[in-house]
């Protein structure tokens, strides 16, 4: 397959940037950082088609995997590790794997993104069925682990995505619903943890969130199943009780710590 030029790897639009104050640096970088959102709005169909594949799969008790490396792989790693405390969910139902393991999410782990098969067996003590989905994250769209795990979860009959910064990849074709998000180039040339890890980052929350809603994760616009894992949170269920149910802060309060969550308050109500 014939690669097209790297976006990502473009001079930047910027020069002699250790020259600038810090105010033009920040400007620009800010300047920049407006191109996303639109990137992204132009990416919403091969998103939406990505979700509504995925959410038929979870309902069976399929999981959604992402597959990452460097940042690419951290961004994933955070965006599963969040889902549990926001909606309640086992940490079974999305998992972040990064290339290198767990130390990568600190410390570069030399030549791990460059093992094309090394993903594929990261997954082997998760016991796939063909209800998961494997979803890989690079923005060049050439990283050898992402788009390895991406060919031989095609081979085992599980479907794949991916996103990227970059057009017509190797990791586009080995995705049955590729998301492509063309953000022109860095900032600073090639660094990918900018503009493209802003975008992965808003994806990724686009793409679970939705899902979480749609697995009933969320009533009205409330995180009724979220984790009682502090102070604040304990208020927001309260306050959130008060709301629906029309009880004392106190009362409130009581009945939420008895219960262990929001939805199974209201749910004593029904």
């Amino acid at each position: 397959m014939k690669i097209s030029e790297k976006i990502t790897e473009q001079s930047s639009y910027y020069d002699h940037l250790e020259k600038m104050t810090p105010l033009e640096l920040l400007e620009d970088i800010n300047r920049e950082d407006h191109r996303v959102a639109g990137a992204v709005q132009k990416a919403i169909p091969q998103i939406e088609a990505f979700v509504c594949q995925v959410e038929p799969r979870m309902r069976r008790g399929g999981r959604l995997f992402y597959m990452g490396a460097g940042t690419s792989g951290r961004l994933g790693v955070l965006d599963a590790s969040e889902l549990p405390p926001t909606f309640g969910v086992p940490d079974t139902w999305v998992i972040g794997l990064i290339a290198g393991g767990d130390v990568a999410l600190r410390h570069a782990v030399e030549n791990a993104e460059d093992d094309v098969h090394q993903g594929w067996t990261d997954l082997e003590p998760f016991h796939l069925t063909k209800d998961d989905t494997i979803l890989g994250i690079a923005a060049s769209g050439t990283t050898p682990y992402v788009v390895g795990v991406l060919h031989d979860a095609r081979a085992n009959g599980l479907l794949t995505g991916c996103i990227t910064s970059n057009p017509n990849t190797p990791l586009a074709a080995e995705s049955d619903f590729p998301i492509e998000v063309i953000l022109g180039p860095e900032f600073v040339t090639g660094s990918s943890r900018m503009k493209s890890g802003t975008a992965q980052k808003m994806i990724l929350n686009m793409i679970s969130t939705t899902l979480m809603i749609r697995l009933g994760r969320v009533q009205g616009n409330r995180m009724v199943n979220m984790q009682l894992t502090n102070a604040k949170l304990v208020d927001r269920g309260t306050r959130m009780i008060q709301d629906s149910l029309g009880l004392d802060y106190e009362e409130a309060q009581q009945r939420l710590l008895q219960a262990g969550s929001v939805s199974s308050v209201l749910e004593e109500e029904k």
